[in-house]
């Protein structure tokens, strides 16, 4: 994968697919390899520009604090690199939160925006402080992660729902990998400027098409964070899927919308 050098940073970054230029924004602690099969599957229909935020997999770890503002402008500066001048833009939970700044910020870049399992912040609501999720021990930890995944989830529900207890018996897998002092400090990195998110009141200025998405049962982003954000935005529709934080492998209809959004524009209910 080709690195791209930027002041104090070394982003890693791919472009993979053919078709409508898309910019995608990964979520938290997420990375290029561990989200390798939802980048594939939109690249299906679409050319997807994909990089590992500052602090987390193969870009480099500067200095905190970080801003939202940073993760925004990193991406604006990976456009200019490759020679994009506008895209549709995908971001999911932080990544959401990434996306939405960066249209804030760079409006005449966004052609259109898809905003998945996240929130605005301040008075259009906060998804679950995660970092505060460090302080409890492992067996606490896990247990409250699967409520705030998909607040169905209790352990008789897992039992007769072998799909949905396969995805979380892979998600604490994945979590239970032991990590290196440098990773664990870039993903409190990213922790700490997620707590401070709030774009609430400049949502007014993204100007594009946009298609905002949730799980009915999210317990991190709620829905109703959806609906506020859809309030805020003048091309703003939502719609809602079967399942949690992670309904895109839930519910099946998802990903085919969301890629018809981004290849064409196209809304449920053709809007």
């Amino acid at each position: 994968m080709p690195m791209f050098g930027l002041h104090d940073i070394s982003i890693n970054y791919q472009i993979s697919g053919a078709g409508p230029r898309v910019l995608f924004f990964n979520g938290s602690g997420a990375t290029l390899q561990s989200t390798e099969l939802l980048i594939q599957s939109l690249s299906k229909e679409c050319e997807v520009l994909a990089h590992d935020q500052r602090g987390l997999g193969l870009t480099s770890t500067p200095e905190g604090p970080y801003t939202m503002a940073q993760y925004a402008s990193d991406a604006a500066a990976l456009l200019d690199h490759v020679g994009w001048k506008t895209c549709a833009v995908i971001g999911i939970s932080f990544g959401g939160m990434v996306a939405q700044e960066f249209a804030v910020t760079f409006p005449e870049s966004v052609e259109r925006l898809a905003l998945l399992c996240t929130s605005a912040g301040g008075v259009a609501g906060s998804s679950y402080p995660l970092h505060e999720l460090g302080a409890l021990s492992a067996d606490e930890r896990a247990s409250k992660m699967l409520n705030l995944s998909d607040t169905r989830f209790t352990p008789e529900w897992l039992a007769s729902h072998p799909a949905d207890a396969q995805m979380m018996n892979m998600r604490n897998a994945q979590a239970s990998i032991t990590k290196s002092a440098e990773v664990i400090r870039g993903e409190r990195l990213q922790l700490a400027t997620r707590a401070g998110h709030d774009v609430a009141n400049r949502l007014h200025l993204i100007t594009c098409r946009t298609f905002v998405t949730a799980g009915k049962f999210d317990g991190i982003a709620p829905p109703v964070n959806s609906e506020a954000i859809v309030e805020r935005i003048p091309d703003a529709t939502m719609s809602l899927y079967e399942g949690g934080h992670m309904f895109l492998a839930q519910d099946p209809t998802a990903i085919r919308q969301i890629r018809t959004f981004l290849s064409t524009g196209v809304r449920p209910g053709n809007k």
